[in-house]
């Protein structure tokens, strides 16, 4: 694990390797009771070979690195409603100016409208947007 074991160690080291056994132990590699004795040793360590000695029978953990996204489209159907709902409360405005209605404060009641149209209806595989 390391090339020189006997080089003295710190407090980041010693929680990175507390980190990498709870991983381990969170993977279900080690007991609890494991857990607690290697905690311990991790804890009590003072050098990198008293680090190593703990995951000798462990295997290397890989970091899960996502894979290259391509560049996607812009997603349109969603610009096209924001777009929409950005423009609403101007025609509200608008309207409530121009139409020589007696009610004509019931434009406004276009945007909560428009909103619950336009993204009240979503996909669940929308909802993380």
């Amino acid at each position: 694990m390391s090339d020189v074991p006997e080089v003295r160690i710190g407090t980041a080291e010693r929680e990175q390797a507390l980190n990498l056994l709870s991983e381990h132990f969170a993977a279900g590699r080690l007991t609890v009771a494991e857990f607690d004795q290697r905690s311990l040793a991790v804890t009590n360590a003072t050098t990198r070979g008293g680090l190593d000695r703990v995951f000798t029978d462990l295997p290397e953990i890989m970091v899960n690195v996502p894979a290259e996204k391509t560049p996607l489209e812009p997603d349109t159907d969603r610009n096209w409603r924001h777009v929409v709902m950005s423009v609403i409360p101007l025609l509200a405005l608008v309207l409530f100016f121009v139409v020589p209605v007696d009610n004509s404060w019931l434009f406004f009641l276009m945007v909560p409208a428009a909103g619950a149209i336009l993204f009240g209806t979503r996909d669940r595989h929308d909802s993380g947007r």
